[in-house]
C-alpha cells in the first residue's frame, strides 16, 4: 500500500466517523424531556431463570464431566498396559481435568446460590421499603386530620 492510499483511506474513515451516528456505551442517550434514566432493569423471574440456568449447568456438567474422566482414565490405563507412554500423558490431562471440573462448578454454584440470596434480599428490601412508605402515609394522614383536612 502507497503512503497516498493510506492517507486517502484515513481520510475516507474520518469522513464516514463525522457523518454517521455510532453507539456509546459510556452513557445513555439524552432524553429531550430531560429524563436521564437508563433501561437497565431485572425482575425476579430473570434472577430466578438465571439462578435455574446456572443450577441446570452445574448438575448436567457434574454427570457428564464425570462420564469424561471415567473414559479418558480407562483409556490411559489401557493405554500404558500395552506399553503406550502417550497413556501416562493422558492419565495427566484426566487429573487436570478434575481440577478444571471443579472450578466451573464451583463458579455455576456460586452464581446460582449468589442470585437465590439477591433475590431473597431484594425481597426484604421490598417489605422494608413498603412498610417504611405505609408508616409515612399513616403519619400523613394523622397530620392531615390533626389540620383538619
Amino acid at each position: 500500500m502507497a503512503w497516498d492510499e493510506w492517507e486517502q483511506l484515513k481520510g475516507e474513515a474520518l469522513e464516514r466517523q463525522q457523518s454517521s451516528t455510532h453507539m456509546r456505551l459510556n452513557q445513555i442517550p439524552s432524553d429531550p424531556g430531560g429524563n436521564s434514566q437508563g433501561d437497565l432493569r431485572v425482575s425476579q423471574s430473570d434472577l430466578a431463570a438465571i439462578g435455574d440456568a446456572a443450577y441446570e449447568l452445574h448438575q448436567a456438567f457434574d454427570h457428564y464431566s464425570d462420564h469424561a474422566r471415567i473414559s479418558s482414565m480407562k483409556a490411559a490405563g489401557g493405554l500404558k498396559s500395552e506399553g503406550y507412554e502417550i497413556g501416562s500423558a493422558l492419565d495427566h490431562v484426566a487429573e487436570h481435568w478434575v481440577d478444571q471440573v471443579q472450578s466451573l462448578l464451583d463458579a455455576t454454584a456460586h452464581i446460582s446460590n449468589h442470585l437465590d440470596y439477591t433475590k431473597g434480599a431484594h425481597a426484604g428490601d421490598e417489605v422494608y421499603i413498603a412498610g417504611t412508605i405505609s408508616s409515612i402515609a399513616t403519619l400523613d394522614k394523622g397530620f392531615d386530620e390533626r389540620k383538619g383536612n
